[in-house]
């Protein structure tokens, strides 16, 4: 059949019509209508020793791949607070350092180390999460829009934030020097210049 291909060019016309034609289809039915789609209504019937109960549901298409992704700071006002010894010690206007690490890695351990020595620093609070347990911090995780481990995060003190917490997180592996620089950096109450190269 490639021999009777190449030997004729009506056929090669044809093929070759034959794939724009499918690449256009493709093209058109992957841009999709570009309107509002609707909601689909189902119905579904529950019989229950009482009777029998309609419940109606409304679905939404999924959004496009387009459309705006909430921000973080809107998914860590949803998330439950993180645990009472990490709001005790922001609310005792201590540095509260969280290391988010998983069990294991290199990098992690080796974090992990350098950060010990934070526990010997007055109004610091070094806590060591597990990732398997970043849940549990979703409402500072999803504050500083973690995205990977070993992450470094450091919360300024409550008095210096005027109650609003703010934190910085670093990611990867991280000296002893820098650990105790972030924390240094989060507790600074001067003036700050903008950096202009």
């Amino acid at each position: 059949m490639r021999e009777k291909l190449n030997e004729n060019p009506l056929a090669q016309v044809a093929l070759i019509g034959l794939l724009l034609v499918a690449a256009g289809f493709f093209v058109m039915s992957s841009m999709g209508g570009g309107g509002e789609e609707e909601a689909e209504s189902t119905a579904t019937t529950l019989t229950t020793p009482e009777g029998s109960a309609t419940i109606t549901a409304t679905v939404t298409p999924p959004a496009e791949a387009g459309a705006a992704a909430p921000s973080p700071g809107a998914l860590a006002a949803a998330a439950p607070p993180p645990p009472r010894a990490v709001t005790a010690a922001f609310a005792a206007n201590e540095t509260v350092v969280l290391l988010f690490v998983r069990r294991g890695g290199i990098d992690d351990d080796m974090v992990a180390a350098a950060s010990a020595q934070l526990r010997a620093l007055p109004d610091v609070s070094l806590f060591v999460v597990p990732a398997g347990r970043i849940a549990r911090y979703a409402s500072i995780a999803g504050g500083v829009d973690l995205e990977r481990v070993p992450a470094l995060v450091v919360l300024k003190p409550k008095r210096l934030d005027k109650g609003i917490p703010t934190a910085s997180v670093s990611y990867g592996f991280q000296s002893s020097e820098s650990v105790v620089q972030a924390v240094i950096d989060a507790g600074y109450k001067g003036r700050t210049l903008d950096y202009h190269p």
